[in-house]
């Protein structure tokens, strides 16, 4: 049964005549009469009783009227979903993620995303970066994020860059100095991230060609161990600016680093599949918050 015929009929229902349905549905008199002679002949019964020239819903139509009301509210609903769907406004998006940026990105972007789509739901995983670049299957979720390097055989693969600085904690000797350098910091005790992690391998290199060693007192697997640890006094350390940031309410003394560290992840997914709309309307938030 065609649905512009039960808009009609309902037109004609609602205005009590088929000029003022026709008026409302930008539609010619005679092009609405014959849709309802039309949905006439298709019911098998008649629709209206015509009397004294205008039109009267018969039982059988007052009847047919409230369940074509009921498809085409269905109908209204679809067309909303439809929208919503095309323009990136519903469904389900799964983000693995690894803990740094799982504590200190994602939170603001996705609180971002999901206000402007509240048909959206977003679900994140967090793992370590390993696990969720090598480990974790790829049909389990959407979008991928993780430490460099990734592999990206079978993915396709967005790079970003974050400026790494140093963190001290309140009243630390070093917070006078405007930027650190290495000899600086070399005697001071150091809360140093996990050799798991993508910094250390770099921050050693920076440290050893200025002829100083780390004095590494206490080691941790996240940025956010990391910054707590700082603002409880156990020594500096250094992590991407975003992670400074998001623990800036603990009174960190934040510094930059001379020469300069950065920390690199990707994003990520699957190369045989390209992302929902959903997806890709979150890589592009990614893209104006991180872009180079």
């Amino acid at each position: 049964m065609d649905v512009k015929l039960l808009e009609a009929f309902r037109a004609v229902v609602d205005h009590r005549s088929v000029t003022a349905a026709a008026q409302a549905m930008g539609l010619t008199q005679p092009a609405v009469s014959t849709q309802i002679a039309r949905l006439e002949e298709a019911c098998g019964f008649s629709l209206f009783e015509r009397t004294g020239g205008r039109l009267k819903p018969t039982p059988e139509g007052l009847l047919f009227y409230a369940e074509a009301s009921r498809v085409l509210g269905e109908v209204d609903r679809l067309a909303a979903a439809t929208a919503q769907i095309r323009g990136g406004q519903a469904g389900k998006l799964v983000i693995a993620s690894h803990p740094s940026a799982a504590i200190s990105l994602l939170p603001r972007l996705v609180a971002e995303f999901v206000a402007e789509r509240p048909g959206a739901m977003v679900r994140l995983i967090s793992r370590h970066s390993d696990v969720v670049s090598q480990l974790l299957p790829s049909e389990s979720y959407d979008l991928g994020i993780a430490e460099l390097p990734i592999d990206d055989t079978a993915i396709k693969l967005r790079k970003y860059q974050m400026r790494c600085v140093a963190i001290l904690p309140p009243g630390h000797p070093l917070a006078s100095h405007k930027v650190l350098t290495p000899q600086l910091l070399a005697p001071h005790a150091m809360v140093a991230p996990s050799r798991s992690m993508q910094v250390p391998a770099r921050l050693f290199d920076i440290f050893a060609k200025a002829g100083v060693a780390l004095n590494a007192v206490v080691e941790a697997e996240f940025f956010a161990s990391l910054c707590a640890l700082v603002a409880a006094g156990a020594g500096w350390s250094l992590v991407d600016q975003l992670s400074a940031s998001s623990f800036a309410h603990l009174g960190l003394v934040v510094r930059p680093l001379e020469p300069t560290m950065l920390y690199e992840i990707g994003v990520f997914y699957r190369r045989d599949r390209e992302p929902s709309v959903l997806a890709a309307a979150f890589l592009d938030l990614i893209d104006r918050k991180l872009g180079n």
